[in-house]
């Protein structure tokens, strides 16, 4: 019996938690490198894919582990503020293409919002749901402060931001290429912008160009959001 109790309370504890999630990323990481980089294999499509497995199988709570495993949400904040410097390396094309970026930053992060929240309330989603879906276009840590703002799930808008991330790193190279895009700019912006952090990741393997625009993306997508979002929904909800 005792060792039972002392069996659950070590799964229970962070140390599990914290060791789980990073052996399982660099698992699944190592594993989409050996691949070259194969989209499909993206460890942030299988690691969190084992996790729920093995939370269900070890009949863990999920906001025992959420709680547990804060820290790395916590971060993804410098992380993101880290990128500051590929930022300033490229700080002489960025000034050349600054109107261009921004028109763009305001006309792809409204639509891709938009587009969600319009599918989402066409299917029926209740308004915890929608307030939920409407900060997916902004990285993580900036899309569940917003939804925990409006009424909705952190934990719903942390994975619509993860879905959005993949689908563009999945689907984005094959894109680009079935429309002849090749400027590196163009692609990173296009990734950040559209897959925040895990689009910028995919963007520094393609090179640090691309990886510098995807920051660009991705830093733009989240002011104008942060911004406009909490004025959209006083406005309209």
């Amino acid at each position: 019996m005792a060792m039972l109790e002392i069996s659950q309370q070590l799964l229970d504890s962070p140390l599990f938690a914290l060791t789980l999630t990073v052996c399982l990323f660099l698992g699944f990481n190592a594993l989409y490198q050996r691949a070259k980089r194969l989209p499909i294999l993206h460890p942030l499509i299988w690691s969190p894919s084992a996790i729920g497995v093995i939370l269900v199988l070890l009949d863990i709570d999920y906001r025992q582990y959420f709680a547990n495993t804060e820290i790395l949400m916590f971060l993804l904040g410098p992380a993101t503020v880290a990128l500051a410097v590929p930022l300033f390396q490229q700080l002489r094309r960025i000034r050349s293409m600054m109107l261009g970026t921004l028109l763009s930053t305001v006309l792809g992060a409204s639509l891709a919002t938009a587009i969600a929240v319009l599918i989402a309330y066409v299917a029926g989603a209740n308004h915890s749901t929608l307030m939920s879906l409407l900060p997916k276009t902004v990285t993580t840590p900036i899309s569940y402060a917003l939804a925990e703002q409006f009424g909705g799930s952190g934990t719903v808008a942390a994975a619509a931001v993860m879905v959005t991330g993949l689908t563009g790193v999945i689907f984005g190279p094959p894109i680009f290429r079935l429309l002849g895009i090749n400027d590196e700019r163009v692609m990173g912006f296009t990734l950040g912008l559209v897959s925040h952090g895990t689009g910028t990741t995919r963007a520094f393997d393609i090179s640090p160009v691309a990886g510098a625009f995807a920051s660009l993306g991705m830093g733009l997508a989240g002011a104008f959001i942060a911004v406009a979002l909490p004025l959209l929904v006083v406005w309209f909800f």
